[in-house]
């Protein structure tokens, strides 16, 4: 622990999004060396959607995902490190392999409206004696009372930390705040913070996470991560040290890491209106090709097709959903700019 907060560095696995899984084992070794000598404590390893999602057919990865745990087993001895879990694309038997390799935590991550489906992967990781972060993804679909409802079930399960995941990177600052309130009046299980950045909120929002006396906050180098990225590890680290936390960082070499081994990964230039709209409709990048599918087959504009889309459901983008309002949009269509003008400017410069 970085005195009362603990920074968790997720470049390994959720900045692996932006180059499409392919981190290999080698930059694994290398970066997490870094990371720990320059004082985190905490670091994410692993392909982006967690374990088991290369042979769910959820994007290749440069490495198996034993390639990674024997990277960071073989060259971390101060840091811990763990990865990331979806029950359904990760099955028992993988939380098991990682325990042989001494993974220390682990994060298990559900949509929120399934989070039941969590806990047997949480007393699989508990047996092993895993740190567990509960993080239920999509965290503004479901009103705070309700959530916080949920909170005190994952403490039952046995979760050491209850992650508020801004999955889209839109939450408001106030009503980030409505969440942590209720469930620090419902139960007294810490609570994480993980955002995303379309909005250019995450920074903000982390910040107000201390103050509502968060745990853990998430943080990449450069940013880097799935759709608009993450808070940045350099900013925030800095800006908690001008706060006078005892972060226990050394925030210089952190930053010459990301500017060594990062920066010359980010090939985002500018804003992205879609990376924004994705935020402002809180709606899930990991359907963006259902939405370049329909987009392109009925020539809407794909913005105004993920607004439509998340009037309807926030959580998932079913393909009947998705094409139902493509055909809508179609019928009453008078955009200046074409659907291909803004296809081509999104999906030429992103990574699914």
């Amino acid at each position: 622990m970085q005195g009362q907060i603990t920074i968790l560095e997720t470049t390994l696995r959720d900045g692996s999004y932006a180059i499409n899984f392919q981190f290999t084992a080698r930059d694994t070794v290398v970066i997490a060396g870094e990371l720990e000598k320059a004082g985190i404590e905490m670091i994410e390893v692993g392909h982006g959607v967690g374990l088991g999602a290369s042979e769910a057919g959820k994007g290749e990865a440069a490495a198996t995902d034993e390639d990674y745990l024997r990277a960071a087993a073989e060259t971390l001895t101060t840091a811990k490190w763990g990865m990331f879990c979806i029950p359904g694309i990760a099955k028992l038997e993988h939380i098991d392999m990682a325990a042989e390799y001494g993974m220390k935590f682990i994060r298990i991550g559900t949509n929120v409206t399934e989070m039941e489906e969590s806990e047997p992967f949480i007393a699989r990781a508990k047996k092993h004696e895993m740190f567990v972060c509960a993080n239920f993804m999509k965290s503004y679909s479901m009103e705070p009372k309700k959530f916080a409802e949920k909170a005190k079930l994952t403490q039952s399960f046995g979760s050491d930390v209850l992650y508020i995941v801004d999955s889209a990177g839109g939450m408001l600052t106030s009503e980030m705040e409505r969440y942590f309130l209720a469930v620090q009046e419902k139960c007294d299980i810490k609570l994480g913070y993980h955002g995303h950045n379309n909005l250019e909120l995450a920074v903000a929002n982390s910040l107000k996470a201390l103050d509502l006396g968060v745990a853990m906050i998430d943080t990449s180098l450069q940013g880097m991560g799935r759709s608009a990225g993450n808070t940045p590890t350099e900013i925030f680290l800095v800006i908690m040290k001008r706060l006078g936390f005892e972060i226990g960082v050394d925030p210089l070499r952190i930053m010459d890491i990301g500017e060594r081994y990062i920066k010359p990964l980010i090939r985002r230039l500018g804003y992205n209106s879609v990376d924004i709209i994705t935020g402002y409709a809180q709606f899930h990048s990991s359907y963006m090709r259902i939405i370049r599918e329909f987009s392109s087959k009925y020539n809407v504009d794909p913005r105004r097709l993920i607004i439509a889309v998340c009037e309807q459901d926030k959580v998932n983008a079913p393909r009947e959903l998705v094409e139902r309002m493509a055909q809508k949009l179609a019928s009453q269509k008078d955009e200046f700019f074409t659907a291909r003008f803004h296809l081509d400017c999104y999906y030429g410069a992103e990574q699914d």
